[in-house]
């Protein structure tokens, strides 16, 4: 399968955030400043984890990870939506396009799968304190980190695959501000039930394969807690997966639904993939630096 099968149209338009040039000079200015921030909150949270020595241990190995996934998974989008904003022809070849398809993916995906470890880690955290060291060893973490690689990779690769015999015809606008699979099923004039099929499949494996580990870990987490006799035991456990536990709820909440909804042009696709691909990257860092108190310590402490 090679790029050039597609047909003779070589870009595809994308429609942007909205037609007015004043608004859209306001949205640069908004998207540029949360930009800049998610690009400020996850290097210092990264540099930070990776420069104080008190935070040097698997509880926060995986949160460094998630913050570089977060600088990876805004920039892949981002850039691209400030640079249309500024441009009257908003346009990107369909190569371009795959290339940004596949690092949505692979980016989305990771982060998933890491979720899914951070909830284990939060379970052996409250549940196994004292085996914590034996549980969570340097060579589990770094398996498991490099498992989520792997995986977020062949899904994302087996997706884009199915994309590139994709064909546009004459009506080659996307009703989007990137380049999302589902965004371009309803140009493409190949039949796409395949590839709808495909990567509903790949949702539900990737999306409900990381959400059932993180359900069944906090369901023995709630469980621990519960047994607790000491409120404030309770209230430490519970602050120690807060911060996951939120990331969980912001991640998982409307990018699964985004994937699972049939492709359409609706104003719910682009608040949706808003929310996943810009906010969510910018609050990650904040909640794990404000909910959590020796990262909170270890600010003050480089501060």
């Amino acid at each position: 399968m090679a790029l050039r099968n597609h047909s003779t149209i070589s870009e595809v338009v994308l429609m942007g955030l909205s037609d007015d040039p004043h608004v859209q000079a306001l949205l640069f200015v908004l998207f540029l400043e949360i930009y800049l921030l998610t690009l400020t909150e996850n290097l210092t949270l990264l540099l930070l984890i990776r420069a104080d020595s008190h935070l040097h241990m698997p509880m926060y190995f995986f949160p460094s990870h998630l913050s570089f996934l977060d600088l990876c998974f805004s920039s892949v989008t981002v850039p691209k939506l400030l640079k249309d904003l500024l441009s009257e022809k908003k346009t990107i070849s369909v190569e371009g396009c795959l290339a940004l398809v596949f690092f949505v993916f692979l980016s989305a995906g990771n982060e998933a799968c890491l979720l899914s470890v951070m909830s284990y880690d939060c379970s052996a955290t409250i549940c196994h304190p004292l085996l914590y060291g034996q549980v969570m060893s340097n060579q589990l973490c770094e398996r498991l980190l490099w498992g989520s690689w792997s995986l977020a990779s062949l899904n994302a690769l087996v997706i884009v695959l199915f994309g590139v015999d994709l064909n546009f015809c004459d009506a080659h606008t996307i009703h989007h501000y990137t380049c999302e699979l589902s965004s371009l099923f309803p140009v493409s004039c190949s039949a796409v039930s395949m590839n709808v099929s495909i990567l509903s499949f790949s949702t539900v494996i990737l999306g409900l394969g990381n959400f059932l580990p993180i359900f069944f870990s906090y369901a023995r987490i709630i469980r621990n807690i519960l047994s607790m006799s000491s409120s404030t035991s309770r209230s430490k456990a519970f602050s120690t997966c807060s911060s996951h536990l939120i990331a969980v709820i912001l991640f998982f909440g409307l990018g699964l639904i985004r994937y699972l909804l049939p492709p359409s042009s609706s104003s719910l696709d682009l608040i949706s993939s808003l929310q996943y691909s810009v906010v969510t990257p910018t609050l990650n860092p904040l909640i794990y630096i404000l909910k959590n108190k020796e990262v909170k310590t270890a600010v003050r402490r480089s501060l």
